[in-house]
């Protein structure tokens, strides 16, 4: 007779999704809400902290301002390696509270920021929180689901992830707009503390069988070394190439303390990130299709946005309800992916929605003309957003679903810190692939000898902030003609097309790992350590 899984893990080897699971999955989806929406948020703040955090009257440099979405992510990928080890010492729902409980604090303390220091130093204590509840939620949604109901669960999971791209530019416009940059932070109150009480109340007990030490060597090579690749790789647009000091030096230090860390990991018993993990061929192949995926994926989704503004002149808030078709796109496709991820192999679903992903992608690379019509582009993005309702999270279902659930908490750590480390790539990548489109073209006479733009603007650059007062005081001042200005527009479209291209390029490599995920049943270790026979998952 099997054993009884032991307390505090809520695996039924029944079929059905039972009100209590859905429960766990709402307590999860609040705190990647909160997280996930967050990054957005505060992006479209960052205009409004130049001038309301000035303290002369002069409004703040960008890349100063810039310090508190990149002080969020360095901490968010310093904590982000401690998750697993945490979760085995403390428990997941002790940890998940208190990852709650960190992030809200913070972000209270940076709605009552003074200055812009203070609000960057509070962003780090937002980002310690925040970098624990995408793991922990996927550690705690893969053990609540159980083998038979893994790929449902975690496509409720996903829901968020798609969606705060998109919503964030709308919120962060609309509470700007109506209330004051404070709101940005002070929207987290009430959700987190909803997410605290629903968590102590609906998350099973923890059991925690703190056996395992900390890898603290790991951890100083580990942690450091991923937020100094980060710093470095996300420093690369605004340096305009890859070669500047600001870039070479921390990507370079932090990949020889990566470099490090991988040649110790293999010492002791419990490494902070288990690196022989990548042994199991379903999670290293998931690994590889995640962080090709997602470097072009969100790479050329953070860019959407950006096209509607600066070609066609649109608010941040109208930006974003024009992107929305995509989330929608994937809301529909993703439940039936979920749903088919527990009775199919997954490298029988996810070449479907990389073909929908391809199809949108070309779409969208096709139509950035000035004059194209915006049904047409919302339409390629319905259909990407298809593609990507039906690859993300099977993906991270193939990832987790062979591994014990002992192995869970490591395998979405691993997970988060590949996805962190693509996303950044990505968009520091395509970032500069556009940057460069923007500089192709002759200098505007006269723009050189505009203060703050010594090296002059060509006509794309000029007309991707024409729309603006600053922009079009420029265009007066320096007498472009209508023509001329429409010629730099199309200059600017034909950059974006240019970035999509690099994007759509990615993703027709990341066919070739997509070939090698699993098209046969095959057993599912999820019980294994708790008792309990392998499950066979077809």
């Amino acid at each position: 007779m099997s054993a009884s899984p032991p307390e505090g893990v809520v695996i039924d080897d029944d079929d059905k999704i039972t009100p209590e699971i859905l429960k766990v999955a709402g307590v999860v989806v609040l705190g990647a809400i909160m997280s996930i929406l967050d990054v957005t948020v505060v992006n479209v703040a960052l205009p409004t902290f130049q001038t309301e955090l000035s303290t002369d009257g002069e409004p703040l440099a960008y890349a100063t301002v810039a310090w508190t979405a990149t002080a969020y992510m360095l901490a968010l990928a310093a904590v982000i390696p401690l998750t697993g080890w945490a979760a085995d010492r403390f428990g997941t729902k002790r940890l998940y509270m208190t990852a709650i409980a960190l992030f809200t604090l913070g972000s209270v303390l940076c709605a009552a920021a003074w200055n812009i220091e203070s609000l960057i130093a509070f962003r780090v204590l937002q980002g310690l929180g925040g970098g624990m509840l995408m793991p922990l939620g996927m550690t705690i949604m893969t053990r609540a689901a159980g083998p038979h109901r893994m790929g449902r669960l975690m496509a409720i999971l996903g829901i968020p992830m798609l969606l705060g791209p998109i919503l964030g530019p709308i919120i962060g416009g609309i509470l700007i707009d109506v209330a004051s940059w404070h709101w940005v932070f002070l929207i987290n109150l009430p959700i987190g503390a909803i997410g605290l009480v629903y968590a102590a109340r609906v998350l099973p007990k923890d059991a925690p069988e703190p056996s395992e030490s900390l890898d603290v060597v790991g951890m100083l090579l580990m942690s450091p070394g991923l937020a100094l690749l980060l710093y470095g790789i996300s420093s690369i647009p605004g340096e305009g190439t890859a070669l500047a000091t600001k870039v070479i030096v921390p990507t370079l230090v932090g990949l020889v303390l990566i470099a490090g860390f991988v040649v110790w990991s293999f010492k002791p018993k419990h490494p902070l990130l288990d690196l022989r993990l990548l042994g199991n061929r379903n999670l290293r192949v998931s690994l590889i299709v995640m962080f090709l995926f997602a470097s072009a994926f969100f790479g050329a989704l953070l860019l959407v946005p950006t096209y509607f503004q600066q070609v066609h002149g649109e608010s941040v808030m109208m930006a974003g309800i024009l992107v929305a078709p995509q989330g929608i796109g994937a809301m529909l496709t993703m439940p039936i992916a979920g749903a088919l991820v527990d009775r199919i192999p997954v490298g029988r679903i996810v070449p479907f929605g990389f073909i929908g992903i391809l199809v949108g992608m070309f779409g969208v690379a096709m139509s950035t003309d000035p004059s194209t019509p915006y049904w047409q582009i919302i339409l390629w993005l319905f259909v990407m957003g298809l593609g990507m309702g039906a690859t993300m999270m099977p993906i991270f279902t193939s990832a987790l679903k062979t591994l014990t659930s002992h192995e869970v908490a490591r395998g979405s750590t691993l997970l988060n810190v590949v996805q962190q480390v693509a996303s950044a790539s990505g968009i520091a990548v395509i970032s500069v692939v556009l940057t460069n489109g923007m500089q192709k073209g002759s200098i505007i006479p006269g723009s050189e000898k505009i203060p703050g733009v010594e090296e002059g603007l060509t006509p794309a650059q000029l007309a991707a902030g024409s729309h603006t007062d600053r922009g079009s005081e420029l265009v007066s001042l320096l007498g472009v003609t209508p023509d001329q200005l429409q010629a730099g527009f199309n200059d600017l479209a034909h950059a974006f097309e240019q970035s999509y291209w690099v994007a759509f390029a990615v993703l027709l490599v990341t066919l070739i790992p997509v070939a090698f995920l699993p098209r046969k049943s095959e057993p599912v270790k999820l019980l294994d350590d708790q008792g309990q026979p392998p499950v066979v998952m077809h």
